[in-house]
């Protein structure tokens, strides 16, 4: 059987990131396509519906967060993985990248290998999907995983990725408390390596999305998902 090849859009302003970068993952074997700002992005992105799409975060035209949210709103890239690769590491950045919809955020100064690392983690999550669990049916609503959507009193709502493996690793057991350490591995991978509001945020989108308050917060442990 042959192995999927995956494509990545890479999204820099700066050539040389672009090249060095493009180098690396080449030789790993992905198709990569590039981009110099967030408009081009999401042209090239909607023709060639890669599996995960870099950004960087100070691009002219369209920045990254903006343009982070305006690929999150297109139907055929709803699977697409979506990494942040940028200079700026402070709090404030990478909540707004998460908020705009990203699945992991990368800060450099980074080693080629270890990004490589990184993105082999997810996309190996994306090559997984189809191997988990179909369905969770809970009391208020059900987690369909072979669709990808969640019902909720008749309601279909489409999560972004992350949120909804999120919800389903928590709904998989409910009422059991799961650590951080927990919910990192499972939603994230052991070697992806995300900021530590990262849950918090997509628990709280969770709930503002789908006007819910089973998910709750364990202090100094993590969460579960009350039935």
């Amino acid at each position: 059987m042959k192995e999927e090849v995956f494509s990545i859009l890479l999204v820099d302003d700066e050539p040389d990131i672009l090249e060095f970068l493009g180098y690396n993952l080449r030789k790993e074997g992905y198709i990569v396509y590039t981009a110099e700002n967030g408009k081009d992005a999401i042209k090239i992105a909607t023709q060639i519906l890669p599996q995960l799409i870099i950004l960087d975060v100070m691009m002219p035209v369209m920045d990254g967060i903006e343009t982070c949210a305006e690929l999150k709103k297109i139907p055929k890239l709803e699977n697409t993985l979506i990494v942040f690769l940028t200079a700026r590491g402070e709090d404030y950045s990478q909540i707004a990248g998460f908020e705009a919809g990203a699945d992991d955020y990368i800060t450099k100064p980074i080693k080629p290998k270890i990004i490589v690392s990184r993105i082999k983690a997810l996309l190996r999550r994306y090559k997984d999907d189809d191997a988990k669990s179909t369905a969770v049916e809970l009391i208020d609503i059900t987690i369909d995983r072979e669709r990808y959507v969640v019902v909720k009193d008749g309601q279909e709502y489409s999560l972004p990725k992350k949120e909804f493996e999120l919800l389903l690793f928590l709904a998989s057991k409910p009422n059991k408390v799961f650590t951080r350490t927990d919910i990192f591995s499972e939603v994230w991978g052991n070697d992806v390596i995300v900021g530590d509001r990262t849950i918090d945020v997509h628990v709280r989108k969770i709930r503002e999305k789908l006007g819910i308050e089973n998910i709750k917060t364990i202090k100094g442990v993590g969460y579960k998902y009350e039935q």
